[in-house]
């Protein structure tokens, strides 16, 4: 969150070595509060939608309830506006005493008793985006504050602060959370300003320090959003891509899935677009007011094992013409060097009618002479045995996408 003030060549990306603290060797899942809930403090006019302890607890059992926390969302995570005003007389963070009147390892608590794992959210500069205690001046008092309330996810923001002073500052934090020994996945906000202030961010340190971290916009409600972060992700791929890796992880931001600005098709070429990216799969959304056919989207298996996959290799864009998008990600199982592939066929268009798009896979790198079995993740459609120099079709609706799996044959 930000302070409120034609045909490419194939791109094949070698496991970058980053960092080892062991922690998010695939890319973390769960839920969010920020995009669906923002800065909602007032509980005595809107008490089931505010930012408390309530709204966090009921996010957590529907997570169990509902199967998502054994599809692999494990992490409930608190974002801005759960603080206090002020820290307290021992100079350390503290919630807001009406909202979270229990405090927050009781929150952790909560969590772990269910099988889930707890995140935080904080600042690097002196105040939070929203206007609460930043952890400028305080890491290592706030690093050990963590850990001994029991977190185990930490997102750290960076408003007001100067980015130049990132390069020192998150890497230190970083330190002061390894430190403390509790393992704590460590999510950055470090890219997206430097980017922004016109910065060439220094990735290797990043990859070094942080697990995942932001490098675009803020996500927003609407399918305009979500294109325009999956526009970004293809034209700077080349610089985007390399870094992505088991432990390190590129993130475009919240799953929208559910909420109110994306039809049923764009949340389809969502989830599979996240799918394809190896994005971190972090849930935005009221879990209470789900509907059946957005919750069959964000609990597609066969997806989450795209996502999932341990090669860790985030997809490219491979081909682009009119508004027709081709992405794939090399994925498991692999046989000498020779990958099977997650397919995206995207379409951006806003004419209305359902476009027939013609895929040769030797065109775009997939040669494997035994062939590949092709499957739909979404239908379920099965194309049998498709060899290199044959021809698929596919049907791919507005805003929409058909997303397949294709797997080696082996004999």
């Amino acid at each position: 969150m930000k302070a409120l003030m034609g045909v490419v060549g194939v791109v094949m990306v070698g496991v970058v070595v980053g960092l080892e603290n062991g922690l998010a060797r695939t890319p973390p899942m769960g839920w969010l509060a920020w995009e669906r809930f923002r800065c909602n403090t007032d509980c005595d006019n809107d008490p089931d939608n505010c930012i408390s302890e309530s709204l966090f607890k009921a996010m957590a059992d529907l997570m169990v309830s509902e199967g998502y926390r054994d599809l692999g969302y494990d992490i409930v995570c608190l974002d801005d506006c759960w603080l206090d005003t002020e820290r307290d007389a021992d100079d350390k963070l503290q919630p807001d005493p009406k909202r979270f009147p229990s405090g927050i390892k009781a929150l952790a608590d909560y969590m772990h008793e269910r099988g889930l794992r707890f995140g935080i959210y904080e600042d690097f500069g002196t105040h939070t985006c929203a206007g609460y205690p930043g952890i400028e001046g305080h890491l290592e008092t706030d690093a050990n504050t963590f850990a001994e309330w029991g977190v185990d996810y930490v997102k750290l923001d960076g408003c007001y602060t100067d980015p130049k002073d990132m390069d020192i500052g998150y890497p230190e934090f970083g330190a002061f959370l390894n430190n403390t020994g509790r393992p704590m996945v460590y999510s950055c906000s470090w890219p997206d300003y430097q980017l922004a202030s016109g910065m060439v961010p220094n990735w290797t340190a990043i990859i070094e320090t942080c697990n995942l971290w932001r490098n675009f916009d803020d996500i927003d409600d609407s399918w305009d959003s979500v294109s325009s972060i999956i526009n970004y992700y293809g034209d700077n791929q080349d610089d985007i891509v390399p870094n992505a890796g088991p432990g390190h992880w590129n993130d475009p931001d919240m799953l929208i899935i559910g909420n109110f600005g994306l039809s049923y098709e764009q949340s389809k070429a969502q989830m599979a677009m996240w799918a394809i990216m190896a994005s971190p799969l972090l849930m935005s959304v009221d879990l209470r007011t789900m509907h059946s056919e957005f919750k069959a989207i964000l609990q597609n298996q066969a997806l989450i094992d795209v996502n999932q996959d341990e090669l860790g290799i985030q997809g490219t864009r491979v081909q682009k013409s009119n508004s027709i998008e081709i992405w794939i990600r090399p994925i498991t199982p692999v046989q000498q060097d020779n990958y099977s592939y997650a397919m995206a066929v995207l379409s951006q268009r806003t004419d209305g009618t359902p476009i027939s798009v013609a895929v040769n896979p030797a065109s775009l790198g997939l040669n494997f002479p035994s062939g590949y079995e092709v499957v739909d993740l979404y239908s379920n459609t099965e194309y049998g045995t498709v060899l290199p120099d044959h021809q698929v079709n596919f049907s791919v609706n507005p805003t929409g996408v058909v997303i397949t799996k294709w797997t080696i044959v082996t004999t």
